[in-house]
C-alpha cells in the first residue's frame, strides 16, 4: 500500500500525536489551539488553523450523502484535498471519486476500514484520515499502511552466463532497516527485467554480516522503488525510499541511509524466462549475491550456467521512471 496517512486527533491528546510520529505519519489534524503542541513533539505536517495546512484554504470537509456530494467534491478537488466520509461506509462513492480524481483524503475509523479503503480499484485512495482513540490501535493500523506494498510477482530465471568485465561505478546502498534472509532490492539493466539482489545478512569468512545493506549494481541499473516506478542506482541519495522485496514477493518501502558509489570490478549476469534473455550488471565480490527460488543468498562467483535466480518482470517501457505504452528495445 505504502499510503500517505493522516491522523486526525480530535479531541486532543499527547499519546495518539506521539503515537502518529513514531508510527511515520504524514500530517496530524488537531483541534484549534492545539497546532503548537505537535511541533513541540516532532517535526510533522500539522492540519488546523495555525498550522501548515488550513481547513477551507488549503482542505475542505465533506459528508457523502448522494451523487450531488460527489459533484461538489470534485469541483473542489480541483483546487483542494477535500476529506471526505460517508455515514453508512459504502464504497461505491470512493469508488466513483477515485476514478475521476487523486486529490481527496478518506476518513477511516478502523484497520479494517483503511484496508479496504486503500485497495479501492485496485490503485486505492492516495491519502487517509486515520480517527481512532487508542494509540495502540493507531500503531498497527499505521504499520499496515505504511510497511506493506504492492505483492509482485517473481519468476524463476535460469543462468545462461557470467561474464567478468573492466571496472566500472557501482552503487551499494544502505537502508535505515535491517534486512533478513530472503530480502534484497529490484535491480536491472532494464526495466523490464529486475533480479531480486540479495542484502548482506549472511555470514561470510571476509567481512561481518550487514544486514541494512545492498550491494545492488552500477550507476546506470533500474531499482524498483514504491508506486511501482523506477530510479536509476546513481541517482539514489539519503531520504529517497526503495522498495525490499522478499523471495515470496512481499514489498515494503525502506529509507535510504546512503548511496556509496565506488569503482569496483564487475561482471555481467545473464539469464533467460521463457527463451528471453534478461541481464544485471553487478560487482565481481563474493560478498554480492543474488537469491535462489527458496530465498538463499547465492554468490555471483559461485553461478553457473543452470543455476536458478529470481527475477520480476515488467511490462511497459519507462519514461522518467513512469510506465508508459510505448515500444524500447533495451539490451
Amino acid at each position: 500500500m505504502g499510503k500517505e496517512v493522516w491522523v486526525k486527533v480530535d479531541p486532543w491528546d499527547k499519546g495518539l500525536v506521539t503515537a502518529a510520529l513514531e508510527g511515520g505519519a504524514d500530517a496530524v489534524m488537531v483541534p484549534p489551539g492545539f497546532e503548537k503542541e505537535v511541533k513541540k513533539l516532532g517535526l510533522i505536517t500539522v492540519i488546523g488553523p495555525e498550522g501548515d495546512l488550513k481547513p477551507d484554504r488549503d482542505i475542505i470537509q465533506w459528508e457523502i450523502r448522494g451523487r450531488e456530494d460527489e459533484e461538489e467534491i470534485i469541483r473542489h478537488s480541483r483546487q483542494k484535498r477535500v476529506i471526505v466520509r460517508t455515514p453508512d461506509w459504502t464504497v461505491i462513492p470512493l469508488e466513483n471519486l477515485v476514478a475521476r480524481t487523486e486529490n481527496i483524503v478518506a476518513e477511516v475509523r478502523t484497520r479494517e476500514e483503511a484496508q479496504l479503503v486503500a485497495g479501492v480499484l485496485e490503485k486505492g485512495v492516495k491519502c487517509l484520515l486515520v480517527h481512532v482513540s487508542d494509540p495502540i490501535e493507531l500503531r498497527e493500523v499505521l504499520r499496515a499502511l505504511k510497511e506493506e506494498e504492492e505483492q509482485l510477482s517473481l519468476v524463476e530465471a535460469e543462468v545462461e552466463e557470467v561474464k567478468p568485465l573492466g571496472l566500472g561505478d557501482r552503487v551499494c546502498v544502505d537502508t535505515c532497516s535491517n534486512l533478513s534472509e530472503g530480502q534484497g532490492i529490484l535491480v536491472g539493466n532494464t526495466s523490464r527485467a529486475l533480479f531480486l539482489v540479495h542484502a548482506e545478512v549472511l555470514e561470510n569468512p571476509y567481512v561481518d554480516p550487514r544486514p541494512f545493506r545492498i550491494n545492488a549494481g552500477c550507476v546506470h541499473a533500474y531499482v524498483r522503488i514504491p508506486g511501482g516506478r523506477m530510479r536509476y542506482l546513481g541517482e539514489l541519495k539519503a531520504g529517497d525510499e526503495v522498495l525490499v522485496a522478499d523471495h515470496k514477493g512481499r514489498t515494503r518501502r525502506v529509507i535510504v541511509g546512503r548511496a556509496k558509489i565506488e569503482r569496483r570490478p564487475l561482471l555481467l549476469v545473464k539469464a533467460k524466462v521463457d527463451g528471453e534473455q534478461l541481464s544485471t550488471i553487478l560487482q565481481n565480490a563474493e560478498t554480492i549475491r543474488l537469491t535462489t527460488p527458496e530465498g538463499k543468498g547465492k554468490s555471483v562467483v559461485e553461478l553457473r550456467a543452470g543455476d536458478k535466480i529470481l527475477v520480476h518482470l515488467d511490462e511497459g517501457a519507462r519514461h522518467f521512471g513512469h510506465r508508459i505504452q510505448e515500444t524500447i528495445l533495451e539490451r
